[in-house]
């Protein structure tokens, strides 16, 4: 049903749903599944289900505030594992600031790993200081924080950590188990934004999830009407990422990326935002420019120029599954 209230509802490529509430105010509102994911523990399991959450609502510019969350839980889910998973989740969102104000617990036949229920965040702020993926504008700059196949990197290493030890060598390794701790775009966000909104700075945001950095860009791109000129060069894959998306046959560019973010930036305030992700410690790099949309979305790469369509699959899942039936450990 319309009401005019809304002032973003549910489309393709935008995170989150902005409410008019009066007064000059805005809610913003975001929801998503909560995981629980064995091989990862209950703790880490909780923490990469608020962050998650969080990066998606922060991507309006706003910190989030509010939580309600609903856990289905599987009947096998011990009560250890429950109260560590909730005592995780409750820490986490405290140090985020947020307030759990509802929700439900219970355990239901059906119920299984890795879902275990969903959630919602919102906040409050003033109606002129959030963005969208539909406010990226005409000869904004494009950026990305940290690089390409953050989540990927992160997951396959600590689900498989023997066979990937063994593959890419410790030290790799070593860089690669931490990746679980830049899974969360929050501080990107919130640092970014620190420079201002709109003409003043960061115009639009939009995390990396399924289909990885590519995805992101098109989604992005397509949710402000526009085009984009993307260099693949200047998308930063590491050292430990290339090694592990080649030891499971993953392209990084297509692959889970959360703690990935793309920004676009009035080009004024370009190297304001990333001098001030720099000192707090965010890698970020200008990795192409918002055009018309009659130019389409285009990138180019040392084989050349050519439009940058969607991922028929993301590879990720292929790649769990695979390794889950070769038995790697």
């Amino acid at each position: 049903m319309k009401n005019k209230r809304i002032l973003v509802g549910p489309k393709f490529g935008v995170d989150n749903t902005v409410i008019g509430i009066g007064g000059g105010n805005v809610m913003v509102a975001t929801c998503d599944p909560l995981s629980f994911i064995p091989e990862l523990g209950a703790d880490d399991s909780a923490r990469i289900s608020v962050d998650l959450l969080a990066s998606d609502l922060t991507t309006s510019g706003l910190p989030a505030q509010y939580g309600i969350f609903d856990l289905n839980l599987p009947p096998e889910m011990t009560q250890g594992e429950f109260s560590e998973y909730w005592k995780a989740f409750s820490l986490e969102c405290s140090r985020l600031g947020i307030s759990i104000v509802g929700g439900h617990t219970g355990r239901y036949m059906g119920c299984g790993y890795t879902v275990v229920g969903g959630g919602v965040l919102f906040s409050i702020g003033k109606k002129d200081l959030y963005v969208t993926p539909e406010m990226a504008t005409l000869g904004d700059d494009i950026l990305l924080t940290k690089g390409a196949a953050i989540e990927t990197t992160a997951i396959l290493t600590r689900v498989f950590p023997r066979s990937v030890r063994k593959a890419i060598g410790p030290k790799l390794y070593e860089r690669a188990q931490k990746y679980l701790d830049l899974l969360s775009t929050v501080d990107d966000a919130l640092t970014a934004v620190s420079v201002g909104l709109h003409e003043d700075g960061v115009t639009a945001m939009h995390d990396a999830t399924e289909g990885g950095v590519a995805s992101a860009v098109l989604e992005l791109v397509e949710a402000s009407r526009g085009g984009a000129e993307i260099d693949l060069a200047s998308i930063e894959v590491t050292e430990e990422s290339a090694a592990v998306c080649q030891l499971f046959h993953v392209d990084p560019l297509t692959s889970l990326s959360e703690g990935s973010l793309l920004l676009t930036v009035n080009p004024s305030k370009t190297s304001k935002v990333l001098s001030q992700l720099n000192k707090a410690g965010i890698p970020s790099k200008v990795i192409g420019c918002i055009t018309s949309k009659s130019s389409g979305i285009y990138a180019s790469s040392k084989n050349g120029r050519s439009r940058l369509r969607y991922p028929k699959f993301d590879p990720y899942w292929r790649a769990y599954a695979a390794a889950k039936r070769r038995g790697w450990r």
